[in-house]
């Protein structure tokens, strides 16, 4: 075959812009970071998002050798700092930690939401499970969930079960126990699930499913009672305690969960860098034993690909309940 001048110089032209293209995106992933790594909280600080912000920040801190900060954006039920972070350069440089709230819930109670959680966000790793229980308020007489349902139809609707807020995981996960076990209970939104925890602690609301950080200490001093667990796996800081789905609510599973995310169209090289740097961290012995000692169950290894999958499960099973129990944004 015989080329013409105009061809070659095409074709050189092509190949020279394709070398520059593998370059440009070996160099973004090769020297990243370079700069400070900002880690937003979609949350005000002290609870589980800063928390899980802060412990991932410091570990890629420490194993990477470059500034990550934490930046919490309050509000609105993760939104408003969801927002900042799907606005912001598909650099590597801005991260969010999300949680099925942002990711797979309020788009099902939101009907216009300012962001589209699978078009705006690309999942780089989980950065732990966090387990919840069922704990009620420890003068009640309830022990087990034969209790629970006894007590909700001989007084139907007199229960009341706490969340830290519309659409939070508390607040779904008692909808789903409510469905499955078909009683009725009264919902009471807080700004937060420590202050739902002392509500219940202190005997104004009858139980709320907790995050077990949050309502370990309470359990252990015996300020509140433990039901069962909303995983399906045993806990080793509660080992008596058994999953729901043994005790009587089959199938029961609400696994609650953190992931790193970055705005879409973030370099995939990045991406794998980061995936891979997390991966490596949630391997370490030091990490499982933090995660362990507090409740946590660490996750590696899920492909972008995996993680996509999971947030579309989530969002079909809890679009199911929001769905059922017609809950709307205030």
């Amino acid at each position: 075959m015989v080329l013409v001048r105009s061809q070659v110089v095409l074709l050189i032209a092509a190949a020279w812009c394709g070398m520059l293209g593998a370059s440009s995106a070996n160099a973004q992933a090769g020297d990243y970071p370079s700069r400070i790594v900002t880690v937003v909280a979609p949350s005000a600080p002290g609870g589980l998002y800063s928390m899980f912000a802060r412990l991932i920040a410091t570990k890629l801190e420490e194993k990477l050798k470059t500034t990550f900060i934490v930046e919490n954006r309050p509000g609105a039920a993760s939104i408003i700092g969801a927002v900042a972070v799907a606005r912001a350069d598909p650099d590597g440089y801005t991260l969010l930690v999300a949680t099925a709230a942002t990711l797979a819930v309020n788009q099902s109670i939101h009907k216009t939401l300012p962001y589209d959680p699978v078009k705006d966000f690309v999942p780089i790793a989980l950065i732990a499970r966090a387990p919840e229980v069922l704990v009620v308020n420890a003068d009640l007489p309830i022990r087990s969930i034969a209790d629970l349902v006894k007590a909700a139809k001989e007084s139907p609707g007199i229960l009341t079960y706490a969340s830290a807020g519309k659409g939070s995981a508390q607040h779904l996960e008692g909808e789903l126990l409510q469905h499955e076990l078909g009683i009725s209970m009264t919902h009471i939104p807080y700004r937060g699930a420590t202050a739902a925890l002392n509500d219940v602690a202190a005997g104004h609301v009858s139980m709320m499913f907790t995050p077990i950080p949050n309502g370990l200490g309470m359990i252990q001093s015996g300020k509140v009672r433990p039901i069962g667990l909303a995983t399906l796996d045993k806990i080793s800081v509660l080992p008596d305690l058994k999953p729901l789905a043994e005790l009587g609510v089959d199938k029961f599973n609400a696994d609650s969960w953190f992931m790193l995310v970055a705005p879409a169209k973030t370099p995939p090289a990045i991406i794998e860098f980061l995936r891979k740097q997390i991966s490596d961290i949630s391997s370490e012995p030091a990490y499982l034993k933090l995660l362990s000692d507090q409740g946590l169950a660490a996750v590696t290894g899920q492909s972008v690909d995996e993680l996509r999958a999971l947030i579309d499960n989530e969002t079909k099973q809890w679009r199911e309940v929001i769905q059922k129990a017609r809950i709307s944004p205030d």
